[in-house]
């Protein structure tokens, strides 16, 4: 299995009046973790993107366990679930600083589109990548 963390500090711009971070900050943070993912692992979305595909959100989902506040340093827990073999998933854990308290979980899955638009199966070439990766990865 790929993952990866990332962090990232609840500004004053993601709260809402309460000083509670809104809730549709949550789905611009797992996209963080997935884009810091695919960097840390050779392959940043840019590359995809150069190749002539795009991945586009076709199922999201959050559930929240408790708050975020401003100034709160979050870690975006992402991770690539291989069994989804017609495009890709992603599961999301964001937790507090300490690493333990969870604050929210979710998905997102995606379809891969060429530029004209059309949805096909992952490439050669990105499943060959995440083989290999997995591989000496020892995952």
């Amino acid at each position: 299995m790929i993952s990866h963390r990332t962090t990232c500090r609840v500004i004053y711009g993601d709260t809402d009046r309460m000083g509670r971070a809104y809730y549709g900050n949550y789905l611009r943070w797992f996209e963080m973790g997935r884009t810091e993912m695919f960097r840390a692992i050779g392959m940043p979305y840019r590359s995809i993107e150069d190749r002539g595909y795009y991945l586009p959100v076709s199922e999201v989902f959050c559930k929240f366990s408790s708050g975020a506040d401003y100034d709160d340093i979050l870690i975006i827990d992402t991770s690539l679930d291989n069994r989804v073999k017609a495009g890709m998933k992603f599961d999301y854990r964001v937790l507090a600083e300490n690493g333990e308290q969870l604050i929210a979980q979710g998905y997102t899955k995606h379809a891969f589109v060429k530029e004209d638009g059309k949805v096909v199966r992952p490439p050669k070439f990105f499943r060959e990548f995440v083989n290999n990766y997995q591989t000496s990865a020892g995952s």
